[in-house]
């Protein structure tokens, strides 16, 4: 198996799977137990698409796409956004600290 991926990709690609888990578990099981702010239609979706776009720019840069970076460059915009709107409604530091992860990790990697 070739496998040119940078140590770099390889972090980013640990963060977007770290960052989609943390997003699929916080919007399936926090989220939906808690209610109120946390299952209301924009800060679902947020945490979905956040969860999506982990994974989409994670298997961008496993199969060696060069369209990666546009990808991570939207990734880290989203991940900020699901970032800010987490710590907004708090109780879910663990979402916010695996996003901001994720966006500094595919900045980086969209430079």
């Amino acid at each position: 198996m070739h496998n040119h991926q940078s140590p770099e990709m390889k972090a980013c690609i640990d963060e977007c799977l770290a960052c989609y888990r943390e997003c699929v578990s916080t919007a399936m099981g926090h989220c939906l137990e808690t209610g109120g702010e946390h299952t209301k239609p924009e800060h679902f979706r947020l945490v979905t698409v956040c969860a999506e776009i982990c994974r989409t720019s994670a298997h961008f840069m496993l199969v060696g796409s060069e369209h990666h970076m546009h990808v991570c460059r939207e990734c880290a915009e989203i991940c900020s956004q699901c970032a800010d709107d987490c710590e907004r409604i708090g109780d879910m530091q663990s979402c916010v600290d695996a996003c901001r992860r994720c966006a500094d990790s595919c900045l980086k990697m969209a430079a």
